[in-house]
């Protein structure tokens, strides 16, 4: 297997900068927030806004890239998140916070779907598990080291750890537009065949499919996961609310290890058959997990539930990129990809939390799981989208 291009390390290496300076301002905001003396609802209010653009900017996202290509709209994500984080630091008011951190969840959309554009264009077809692993490998370090760096710099104050994350910003994308070079990447007028359109990738079986298996993977292990698992561990005496930061970090250690070896395994075996062991995994994880009444059983099925979404992420990811092709632009169906998963983190949370409080966690996490085992018979019926090399070709 060929070695990753330049290219796609720089964007594995930005990935790691943005998200280490998301880490470093997370613990932060909402008591940067209350600083102005409004309650614990505004102050939650700020991380909703940034996520609640990001979402609604993402079908704009898409078009720009299809106007504009992935470079150009990756470096203008990239800086507008560090005017944005830059300008939080110079707040004078709660409004004011609000309006400029929600500004950074249009440039976030704009840097992260771009980002995958990037990576669907660079990296060759039998290195796409092992890229989308190392991209993700490299958000979940950031995100890992993140808030250890921003407790250190407590001392600063709130404003500090803004400015410096808005300086890393900008040193990425300067680095990017740099080691990014225009002649690594071909012209919209240069594709071999025309963009990829919504239409035409909903008329795709396996890009149907994906959308479903992605607004799963959003619900149970972006949204239900942080918000529920926290509760869950307080409101069971034999676990406790303190190992809940414990279950939220054995499942991030579990996926980072396992990241190390799954994006291989989505080159070497397929997308389909190591998306569908990642989606029984999760259902198991989640079926039983809500029933889990000691420490040992939670941290176990917090490990298998990190082991799930590694094998998850970079197989969807991969088969994104084989629908689109490197010879054509897909902006639309990369926007919408990203906007189902974003739909489940954010509706996953708000349903299970009211099934928790109406029959308990239980059926709560089984609900997620239940959803976890359609998404799998929804894919057994679709053929997997990687198309192995001839036996004469060189790769």
């Amino acid at each position: 297997m060929r070695g990753l291009p330049r290219e796609l390390w720089v964007l594995i290496a930005a990935a790691f900068i943005v998200a280490l300076g998301y880490g470093i301002i997370a613990p932060i905001l909402p008591q940067y927030a209350r600083s102005f003396d409004v309650g614990v609802a505004a102050a939650s209010l700020i991380v909703s806004a940034f996520a609640a653009m990001r979402l609604a900017f993402t079908p704009a996202a898409g078009g720009l890239i299809g106007r504009l290509g992935e470079r150009r709209v990756y470096m203008s994500g990239l800086l507008i998140v560090a005017a944005s984080t830059g300008l939080c630091a110079a707040a004078q008011s709660y409004y004011q916070l609000l309006f400029v951190r929600a500004l950074g969840g249009v440039g976030s959309t704009m840097f992260t779907i771009a980002a995958m554009g990037l990576i669907v264009r660079l990296a060759p077809a039998d290195v796409r598990g092992r890229t989308s692993a190392l991209y993700g490998t490299s958000f979940l370090l950031g995100n890992v080291v993140g808030p250890m760096l921003g407790s250190a710099l407590a001392f600063l104050g709130y404003r500090t750890p803004f400015v410096i994350y808005a300086i890393a910003l900008v040193i990425a994308a300067s680095v990017a537009g740099v080691l990014l070079p225009r002649h690594a990447l071909r012209d919209r007028a240069e594709d071999a065949r025309p963009p990829l359109t919504l239409r035409q990738a909903l008329g795709l079986p396996a890009y149907r499919t994906v959308l479903i298996s992605g607004f799963a993977n959003g619900w149970t292990n972006f949204g239900v996961r942080i918000a529920l698992l926290p509760l869950f561990a307080a409101a069971v005496p034999a676990i406790g609310a303190g190992f809940a930061g414990l279950g939220l970090t054995v499942f991030a250690l579990a996926n980072f290890v396992s990241l190390q070896g799954s994006g291989r395994l989505v080159d070497r075996l397929g997308r389909k058959p190591v998306l569908l062991a990642g989606l029984v995994i999760c259902a198991a994880a989640n079926l039983a997990f809500g029933w889990s009444g000691s420490v040992p059983v939670f941290l176990a099925l917090s490990a298998l539930g990190g082991i799930g979404s590694s094998l998850v992420a970079p197989s969807q990811q991969a088969m994104v990129a084989d629908i689109i092709g490197r010879d054509r632009s897909g902006g639309q169906a990369l926007a919408t990809f990203s906007m189902a998963q974003d739909l489940g983190s954010i509706i996953g949370p708000i349903l299970t939390g009211f099934v928790a409080d109406q029959v308990g966690f239980g059926w709560a996490f089984g609900l997620s799981g239940a959803l976890m085992v359609v998404a799998t018979l929804a894919w057994l019926p679709v053929p997997d989208t990687m198309v192995r090399p001839a036996a004469d070709d060189p790769r």
